[in-house]
């Protein structure tokens, strides 16, 4: 009966052992795979400064254009502001400009016109009920661009730190925790 129960305990450790060491080497995949993707992106980010934005005009335009293919003609919103006591053009995230350098906001759904046409109208309108909002800005002194939302803020970075901090804390847990066992079950056989 002894050796069984010692049998079963070994067992039962190595695959315990096996799923902390699992968890340990899946969390270090995901820390190089955040550091060589999401850390450049947040260290490249030049849009640190916290502003206060007013809102100066909003124009829903129609392009036709996106990323330099033509697509079917959607709208897309533009926004004038005034930010850090000069005039710019707000874009919706880091993203939008580089999509497209004349929208400010472009809807998620371009397949539907009218879907794409009512969002944006939601989207000016909240503008014009939240006249004054906080937005992002750069240090540099001739940029005419300001954010609405950062992609690569540091929110964003804790969160996608989150998880695999979570796997590291649960796998070398697990890991302590069956060697204490080891510990406690070679101690308690001595006596």
């Amino acid at each position: 009966m002894g050796k069984k129960l010692v049998m079963a305990q070994k067992r039962g450790e190595t695959r315990a052992l096996c799923l902390g060491v699992a968890m340990v080497v899946c969390a270090v995949i995901a820390y190089y795979i955040l550091g060589t993707t999401m850390l450049p992106l947040y260290q490249k980010s030049v849009w640190t400064q916290e502003s206060t934005c007013h809102l100066i005009e909003t124009n829903i335009r129609d392009q036709e254009e996106l990323e330099g293919r033509k697509v079917a003609q959607y709208p897309c919103l533009w926004v004038n502001v005034s930010a850090v006591g000069r005039w710019a053009v707000l874009y919706h995230t880091e993203d939008t400009w580089d999509q497209n350098q004349q929208c400010s906001y472009i809807p998620s759904s371009l397949d539907n016109y009218q879907l794409a046409r009512a969002d944006v109208e939601k989207v000016r309108d909240n503008f014009h009920e939240h006249r004054v909002f906080y937005c992002f800005s750069t240090t540099r002194e001739n940029e005419t661009r300001v954010l609405y939302r950062r992609l690569y803020g540091p929110q964003t970075l804790l969160f996608s730190l989150f998880w695999p901090t979570f796997l590291l804390t649960g796998g070398l847990l697990i890991i302590v925790m069956v060697k204490i066992n080891q510990s406690l079950s070679i101690l308690a056989a001595q006596k």
